[in-house]
């Protein structure tokens, strides 16, 4: 049964090597070489949502040949909006980390 009050982000949403074909859904300047799920999950906390699930055992859609993970985070406002977020909190820790 679908679940209308979460979200499901996954890693592949942010890797930058990835083409927007293969499922990338920020802009390559927006996005990191390959994210971690723990990354993803402390970039999701600095945002201002909280993963209530997460998932590294899993294979996204569109790479069912690659393992890759997910969080589920409680749906506040649009998709898109949340990703964009995350998104921009995990360019920072990033940079961040590379200095």
């Amino acid at each position: 049964m679908k679940d209308y009050e979460h979200v499901v982000i996954w890693l592949d949403y942010f890797n930058k090597t990835l083409p927007k074909k293969m499922g990338r859904r920020v802009a390559r300047d927006r996005s990191v070489f390959d994210p971690s799920l723990k990354e993803l999950s402390d970039a999701a906390k600095a945002a201002g949502f909280e993963p209530t699930e997460t998932n590294d055992q899993v294979r996204f859609p569109r790479r069912p040949y690659v393992r890759s993970g997910y969080i589920i985070v409680t749906k506040g406002q649009p998709k898109a909006k949340i990703i964009s977020a995350i998104a921009e909190k995990l360019l920072s820790r990033r940079v961040k980390q590379s200095k």
